[in-house]
């Protein structure tokens, strides 16, 4: 009993981890690995798109095998010229335990049996029309879908959901900091136009002010044309 609590603690565990590096990586947390992830996955589907299950599938393993042979042999010869005795260079990984329990598979196949359990609900309830509604809905979503399966196949849908899964919140996140640095600017930049508006507003009050009361004393003729336009700063040669 305590077995099987431990084991499904490990797996609860392990699947946070997974989908706590996932979020990570879509995140952009770390640049580099969200890029290498980003790159080898569109990679992989636009291999898809041009070759074979199977030519695809016998690519990626020989690449990954030339790395590693290459590596294996490079540190051979090091630790042979060094004469030091590191051991195999990928021992790390091929101590660490990477066995499935029983435990962890029995929790898959009760969630994967209940989806399934569920979806065949619906598409027996949709096909013989329990709701008319619903049936006609389904009925219209498969009649567009033959218009998006004319345009695209099924690889091509999922480059475009790979490539909106990665750069949707690499582009939110860019928009969420220049939002941040226009709010910082405009909170700065606010006191100083209000200032600067009230003082060519107190500016253009006065100004009135002066100017209509000499316009008066120029219609009664206490002052002369050149003596108002003194008044306001302009000379003879401005006139």
């Amino acid at each position: 009993m305590a077995d099987s609590s431990l084991s499904s603690n490990n797996s609860s565990s392990s699947l946070r981890d997974l989908t706590h590096t996932a979020s990570q990586l879509v995140h952009w947390r770390e640049p580099k690995k969200s890029a290498a992830a980003f790159g080898l996955s569109l990679l992989v589907l636009l291999s898809l798109a041009t070759l074979s299950v199977i030519s695809v599938v016998s690519y990626l393993l020989l690449a990954c095998l030339c790395v590693t042979i290459t590596f294996r042999v490079y540190k051979s010869v090091i630790q042979a010229v060094q004469k030091s005795d590191e051991g195999h260079p990928f021992r790390s990984l091929l101590e660490r335990d990477i066995s499935v329990s029983s435990e962890s598979v029995r929790q898959l196949a009760d969630q994967f049996l209940i989806h399934l359990n569920w979806f065949s609900n619906q598409t027996r309830r949709l096909l013989l029309v329990e709701d008319l509604v619903d049936s006609l809905k389904l009925a219209a979503v498969t009649w567009v879908m033959t218009y998006v399966g004319a345009v695209f196949n099924g690889v091509t849908i999922l480059i475009l959901a790979d490539i909106i899964f990665f750069t949707t919140p690499l582009i939110y996140q860019k928009k969420k900091v220049k939002t941040h640095l226009v709010s910082l600017s405009s909170a700065q930049f606010a006191p100083c136009l209000a200032q600067s508006v009230s003082v060519f507003r107190l500016r253009s009050i006065v100004t009135l002010r002066l100017f209509g009361s000499n316009w008066r004393k120029l219609c009664r003729g206490e002052v002369t044309g050149n003596q108002v336009f003194i008044m306001f700063g302009l000379t003879e040669g401005q006139l």
